[in-house]
């Protein structure tokens, strides 16, 4: 199994995939799941990307099969990721990658792309806010005052299955879907949910959206429950090189929805940055 282990630090899980031709030294993509997720959710934007890029892909501290061991109190926060990256990325010998963030995952990108521009070949963030709306921090309470509260009383899978309804997913979303994605971010410690919770509840990327030195692709819904207009106009005003990307759906898990739109997305972008053909005759 790909685990990445430190003294003192908890063990990472990750995935490569590489489809890539073995006498080139191809460009490596990070592909970041978001809140209660893991790397299965990105599952199928990888054949899409991995004959052209080393497709990487990390469970978050706490999430999937990352370890839980560390101080929930101290051990999540800006820079406890950022050290998980650069770790990461020096122990596989990678210089810099393409960083591609889902939901929380790409706010926290925006943050990482500002503090560590050297290792930030270009950021894509899908359906990803620059902070969290009052709304959101205030969904699928079912009657809890907090969500921290809601958490506590219903367990991660009671929260993620009211959570789910009419946020992640179009109303008409294959019932076995929303039943494998439940399962899978059912999964999820409460006590990391709630710490996660907290952390992303307060980060506001808006300072580091200037500073973000990288060339940025943003991917957001039509219209959507969880990121709003105002995340787009904060990223089209502050963000000094960016690209944004409107798909048609009300949905927020657009990789999972729209996994090849998606991808090809983000392929065409990476690519034309890096100077190389992502097409096969």
């Amino acid at each position: 199994m790909p685990y990445f282990e430190r003294a003192g630090e908890p063990r990472l899980y990750y995935e490569l995939d590489d489809y890539t031709d073995p006498w080139k030294k191809a460009p490596t993509i990070l592909l970041q799941h978001g809140y209660a997720r893991s790397t299965k959710f990105w599952r199928a934007c990888v054949p899409y990307l991995a004959r052209f890029y080393r497709v990487l892909r990390l469970d978050l501290r706490g999430f999937g099969q990352s370890s839980t061991d560390f101080d929930l109190k101290t051990g999540l926060n800006l820079a406890a990721y950022v050290k998980d990256f650069n770790d990461l990325f020096d122990h596989l010998g990678i210089d810099s990658v393409h960083y591609c963030g889902e939901s929380s995952a790409g706010t926290l990108g925006m943050a990482f792309a500002a503090e560590c521009p050297e290792r930030v070949r270009t950021l894509t963030v899908i359906s990803s806010p620059v902070a969290m709306t009052e709304e959101d921090k205030k969904s699928a309470l079912a009657g809890h005052p907090d969500r921290v509260t809601a958490l506590t009383k219903m367990g991660t899978r009671g929260w993620i299955e009211s959570s789910n309804a009419g946020r992640r997913f179009p109303a008409d979303a294959d019932p076995r879907l929303l039943a494998w994605t439940l399962d899978e971010m059912g999964k999820s410690d409460v006590n990391v949910m709630i710490a996660s919770f907290i952390w992303t509840s307060n980060v506001d990327a808006e300072p580091y959206l200037p500073k973000i030195k990288a060339p940025v692709l943003a991917i957001y819904p039509q219209s959507g429950v969880i990121t709003k207009e105002e995340h787009i106009d904060l990223l089209r005003a502050k963000v000094p090189d960016i690209d944004i990307v409107r798909i048609p759906l009300n949905a927020h898990s657009l990789q999972i929805i729209a996994p090849a739109t998606c991808a090809e997305a983000v392929l065409h972008f990476i690519a034309r940055h890096d100077g190389i053909a992502c097409r096969e005759q």
